[in-house]
This record gives C-alpha cells, structure tokens and sequence, in this order.
C-alpha cells in the first residue's frame, strides 16, 4: 500500500515540476512547501531522481535551496543540466545558479 502513496505523492510532484516556467527554476523544498508537505523535500529529490526517463518533465529546472545542480548526476553526460539551464538564459558557474533569487519560481501552494 506504501507504494501507492509514494507513486501519488511522485505524480503530484511532476505535477509542479511541469508548471516551471521555462528560463525559470525551483527547489526541492518549495515543491514539498507547495504540496503541504514541507518537510519532504529529500522525497521530492527521490521523486526526481525517478524521473530521468520522463520526456515531458522539465527535471533540469529543479535545484538545492541554495540553487546548486545537486541533481545533475541524473542527467547524460556531466553537463546536460548546466547545458538545458543555460539554453534557458540561466547562467551556472561551478554548479551554481548565478543570481539564483531572480531566476527563482515559487510554485502555489496546493491544498
């Protein structure tokens, strides 16, 4: 039954991460914020890291609170993320989102 409420939980994640707007990003913890379940950002990173093979989810524009591509080993090569990013306009040196706060997306919360 666990596997259900994790499969849910993984929908209502992408759910989000889909709304992203292009040339935009948002962190594990803002997505967990937006579910009502602010305490599981580490589960919204696992629902990520699950969803490598998911075309239609912009997995690249989801960072650390401190807008480090801690998720970029997930991606092909070692740069795919840096790479999606920066076709964006975002600019990434040393694995960091440059002016992070501007490039930032607060997603609503859901209820």
């Amino acid at each position: 039954m666990m596997k259900k409420d994790n499969d849910n939980f993984f929908e209502r994640v992408y759910d989000i991460a889909r709304q992203i707007p292009y040339g935009r990003v948002t962190s594990y913890g803002a997505i967990a914020k937006a579910l009502g379940t602010a305490r599981s950002a580490r589960m919204v990173g696992w629902a990520m890291n699950a969803s490598h093979l998911m075309d239609d989810l912009p997995a690249h524009r989801v960072v650390n609170r401190k807008g480090v591509l801690t998720g970029k080993h997930h991606f092909d090569g070692t740069s795919l993320m840096q790479q999606l990013l920066e076709s964006e306009g975002i600019e990434v040196i040393d694995n960091q989102i440059v002016d992070f706060e501007k490039h930032f997306w607060e997603p609503e919360i859901n209820s």
